[in-house]
């Protein structure tokens, strides 16, 4: 179902292409290297303290997000800070449940945002996109529910920079980033960069987070529920994903933004 006049986001450096002067009053060379020495939730406050209102977080309420939306809990002002939850309209019923149950708990400022082109429409106009084993049918339904939705959230809250709980140990991809990097002409925060998935799970037991309802189910990762799989003898983290197809959602990536959707 690809159009080959569209133009899809690649998994280029995040680094690529992205024009950030005048968002930060250091170079970001010395930016790192003071993230470096902090903590994760003192990243978050450095960030806060920097960017103020321009400043937001990004979750997919996946099974490892309490981390951070604690973190920012904690964190003094934490509850005016936006945190952005694409709701791509196929998550699982266990995602949207976990979803409430954290909004509650950390009294966070949600703000949730939706493709302009619902499932519905999208399946009849492109077919179910995940169901091809294409590439750039993959990317292309990622551009649609989850890339321009997050571009358009980003843009109206005139966010200079936004902090998300990914880690290097995710994918190769995440293994090239760094603790800020520019990426689509705004600057992306990843607090947690450095933790390990061991990290994580003794993070949450220190302070007794509730876990995702799909981790008790073998699920290490969970995004939508037409991609998701629990971990398996060939299959683990990440490329539990789209049948191991994609790794990135594009998100995170430099990407091109597409025309004509």
């Amino acid at each position: 179902m690809t159009n080959g006049s569209q133009q899809q986001p690649t998994e280029t450096s995040s680094t690529e292409g992205a024009d950030i002067s005048g968002m930060l009053d250091i170079p970001l060379q010395e930016a790192r290297r003071q993230l470096s020495s902090l903590r994760p939730e003192e990243r978050l406050a450095w960030a806060y303290a920097k960017f103020g209102s321009n400043f937001a977080l990004t979750t997919s309420f996946g099974i490892q997000s309490a981390v951070l939306l604690h973190m920012l809990h904690a964190m003094k002002g934490g509850s005016e800070i936006p945190v952005i939850w694409i709701d791509t309209g196929y998550l699982p019923n266990e995602t949207y449940c976990y979803a409430e149950e954290l909004t509650k708990l950390f009294e966070l400022n949600i703000k949730v945002i939706q493709s302009p082109i619902s499932p519905a429409r999208m399946e009849a106009l492109y077919g179910k996109l995940w169901e091809t084993n294409s590439i750039d049918d993959i990317e292309k339904y990622h551009l649609i529910r989850k890339v321009k939705p997050l571009e358009k959230a980003l843009l109206d809250n005139n966010v200079q920079c936004w902090a998300s709980g990914v880690r290097g140990g995710q994918t190769k991809h995440r293994r090239s980033m760094t603790l800020l990097d520019p990426i689509r002409e705004r600057l992306s925060l990843r607090p947690l960069l450095e933790l390990s998935q061991k990290d994580i799970f003794y993070y949450m037991q220190e302070n007794s987070l509730p876990q995702h309802p799909l981790f008790e189910k073998g699920y290490s990762t969970v995004g939508d529920w037409h991609s998701s799989s629990p971990e398996g003898n060939k299959t683990q983290g990440r490329d539990t994903r789209f049948g191991g197809l994609k790794q990135e959602c594009g998100i995170h990536v430099q990407g091109i933004m597409g025309e004509g959707i």
